[in-house]
């Protein structure tokens, strides 16, 4: 594959997610790096969800579709009941929609995301794992943090559940905990 030195957000949030990602989202400069974001909800609620974001941030906010390119100035948001991963082909990264058995008990599940990431991404990662009830990402940002990610979890004062953010630092994969209003520019940094 060709090198590329493209950097690629990847946030995943559950239960109190909706308003952290809404925060993250609104900070971002219209020449960030691509997003892409699985936000455990039901299909018919992604793409106003998407819709929503898209209204009130400077970057263009979508509902993923199979072979988006993931664009700087742009997140992607997976659809409900849909796993997303992350391709790459030479140096374009893009996303791949599909079904599948639930993963850690989630479709679209963060795993699925952060496995495909720490493969086609690995140092180029940065990733965010926000506030959510159970487990989901945590195997996988451990995988992405193993291949060289940049990797944060939300801490347990700024999140509605604290889950995921514990696991995934528990099982070593999210290395700094941070408010989920520092969290936006401590990605931006990192993809400098």
């Amino acid at each position: 594959m060709a090198e590329t030195t493209e950097k690629i957000i990847i946030i995943r949030a559950s239960t109190g997610g909706t308003e952290a990602i809404r925060v993250v989202l609104e900070e971002m400069p219209s020449g960030c790096p691509g997003i892409v974001i699985v936000q455990h909800m039901p299909e018919d609620f992604t793409r106003s969800f998407a819709d929503r974001m898209h209204s009130v941030c400077k970057i263009s906010v979508k509902e993923a579709n199979n072979g988006d390119t993931v664009l700087r100035g742009q997140a992607l948001i997976a659809p409900g009941n849909k796993h997303m991963l992350l391709r790459r082909s030479g140096a374009r990264y893009y996303v791949e929609i599909k079904g599948g058995p639930l993963v850690s008990c989630h479709r679209p599940s963060v795993d699925v995301l952060f496995r495909s990431s720490a493969r086609y991404a690995g140092s180029n990662a940065l990733c965010a794992i926000l506030t959510g009830m159970g487990d989901d990402g945590a195997k996988g940002m451990k995988e992405l943090f193993d291949s060289g990610g940049w990797t944060c979890a939300q801490d347990e004062a700024s999140c509605v559940v604290y889950g995921m953010p514990s696991q995934a630092v528990r099982r070593g994969g999210a290395k700094r905990e941070l408010p989920f209003d520092s969290i936006a520019g401590a990605l931006l940094h990192a993809s400098k």
